[in-house]
């Protein structure tokens, strides 16, 4: 798909403001409802667009402690790392899990937890009893620097 100018407008328009109506949306690109509606729904269409949701306030809702950890793995097979993921899916704390390279690990996983006891459950209990896993290294996250969801369009 060929983005043009007003595509831009209206992605960069949606991650600040991912509530606002079509016609205001309309109105601050400078086309009709129509159209405007048209072009959003082929940006649905194509993938670009995949979703709107609520950010919330996780330290509002009780969870403090957020962490980075550093997953290694046994093996480097397509079944293990597939068996890592679906577990790790599973788990409610996990904000976002990534398959890295660079790193004595194989996975980096953010977490959100109420404390440092939540954290040692989640770690002991939980996340190091998934088949696999055979080292662990956590990282605290003392101040979030930036804390963005926008992708530059």
């Amino acid at each position: 798909m060929d983005i043009d100018r007003y595509d831009r407008q209206i992605l960069q328009i949606l991650q600040e403001d991912g509530r606002i109506s079509n016609q205001d949306l309309a109105d601050r690109i400078g086309l009709s409802p129509s159209p405007c509606l048209r072009r959003l729904r082929a940006l649905e269409d194509a993938g670009i667009v995949t979703g709107y949701r609520a950010l919330l306030n996780a330290k509002a809702l009780g969870y403090s402690l957020m962490a980075l950890i550093y997953i290694s793995m046994d093996m480097h097979t397509p079944e293990r790392f597939e068996n890592f993921e679906q577990q790790i899916r599973q788990i409610s704390e996990v904000l976002e899990c990534l398959l890295i390279t660079g790193q004595d690990a194989d996975y980096q996983i953010k977490v959100v937890v109420k404390d440092m006891d939540a954290f040692q459950e989640l770690l002991l209990n939980r996340i190091t009893r998934i088949q696999g896993v055979t080292g662990v290294h956590s990282s605290f996250v003392l101040r979030k620097v930036i804390d963005k969801t926008a992708v530059p369009v």
